[in-house]
């Protein structure tokens, strides 16, 4: 497919609707809340990262969606006996009132509440990213959770599109930056995860209007490889792609742009999808022949009816090849996610 290269300048027409569709490799278009002719309601807000290496991984998440904001953490292990800690803080009828950043290369996020025991904070310190992050009862236990992560851009590109809904006024802007170099620390009561070696992160940022109802598979990488740092941006459902894709690899300080994939999710006998089976991720074009060997989901199914979301990211291994302008670079048992979400929100 023809993909098409957005241009600078603002990204909403005084209609709402997005000036252009496409892809770039950084925030070529301005994104301004004030522009949007939604009520505040359905406005969707969020930063969200994950820094993993092969031993374990962090998800740290602020999200304001109109209706409600979040902070959510988990800390996952992947080792004989892979499981995840997770614990998300939820108020109701946020509006805008976190006053997310219009860019992701400026301005904090800081969401607090001292009554619940929380401090999330995004900030930004010259060419590093600093996560802070705590959180009382964090565990069954009672443990106080505790981070510290700094997180330092090492390509240089994003990957970047701008995404219409068939739906006038609703619309899908978002950024994922790979291979962000982590170091640090985060604690649960007294045990440490140590982030300050082979470690790395990921950043997606997204802004939009959604429709209410969504499927969408999205999976990432962000690791190192034979002295090479190697990440990848992979998948599909974030409204109408005709524009554009939202696949993109990243090789040391190059990113190159990806066609259209499929991602194979295996059946069970009852016609459910095998979240802990091998994926598969193919290109027509040949450009990515991946397995996906799953490790560990990290399910949760929260169903107020009118309300839903139904999670599995699951975390594993790549193994395969991707081709990209003649080459062809082997991906040997690197550790990454793979997710299906269904949203009614």
């Amino acid at each position: 497919m023809e993909q098409h290269l957005l241009s600078p300048g603002p990204l909403l027409n005084e209609h709402g609707n997005l000036n252009e569709a496409g892809f770039a490799f950084s925030l070529v278009k301005r994104y301004d809340r004030s522009a949007i002719k939604v009520g505040k309601s359905r406005i969707k807000e969020w930063d969200y990262y994950y820094i993993g290496n092969a031993d374990y991984g962090l998800a740290l998440t602020v999200a304001d969606n109109g209706y409600m904001s979040m902070a959510s953490v988990s800390i996952l292990e992947y080792g004989k006996a892979p499981f995840d800690s997770t614990k998300s803080i939820i108020e109701l009828f946020s509006f805008g009132k976190l006053k997310m950043p219009s860019d992701s290369r400026l301005g904090d996020v800081v969401y607090e509440n001292k009554k619940k025991g929380f401090s999330m904070q995004f900030l930004h310190q010259g060419d590093k990213r600093r996560l802070l992050c705590y959180m009382e009862k964090f565990d069954k236990s009672g443990r106080t959770f505790r981070c510290d992560i700094t997180l330092m851009e090492t390509v240089g590109k994003s990957m970047v599109i701008a995404t219409p809904w068939e739906k006038p006024r609703h619309f899908y802007y978002n950024q994922k930056i790979n291979n962000l170099l982590a170091g640090g620390y985060a604690k649960i009561g007294e045990k440490t995860y140590d982030f300050n070696k082979g470690s790395y992160g990921v950043l997606d940022w997204g802004r939009g209007v959604w429709t209410y109802k969504n499927t969408w598979l999205w999976s990432s990488l962000s690791s190192e490889q034979d002295g090479h740092r190697i990440g990848f941006n992979l998948g599909y459902g974030f409204g109408n792609n005709t524009r554009a894709t939202e696949n993109m690899f990243f090789y040391d300080d190059h990113a190159y742009k990806l066609d259209e994939i499929k991602i194979d999710i295996p059946m069970t006998g009852l016609g459910n999808d095998d979240f802990m089976s091998p994926w598969i991720f193919r290109s027509a074009t040949g450009e990515v022949d991946l397995l996906f060997t799953p490790i560990y989901d990290r399910h949760s199914d929260t169903n107020l009816l009118v309300l839903r979301s139904n999670q599995h990211q699951v975390f594993g291994t790549f193994r395969g090849t991707i081709r990209v302008e003649g080459q062809e670079i082997a991906i040997n048992d690197l550790s990454g996610f793979a997710e299906k979400v269904y949203n009614r929100w």
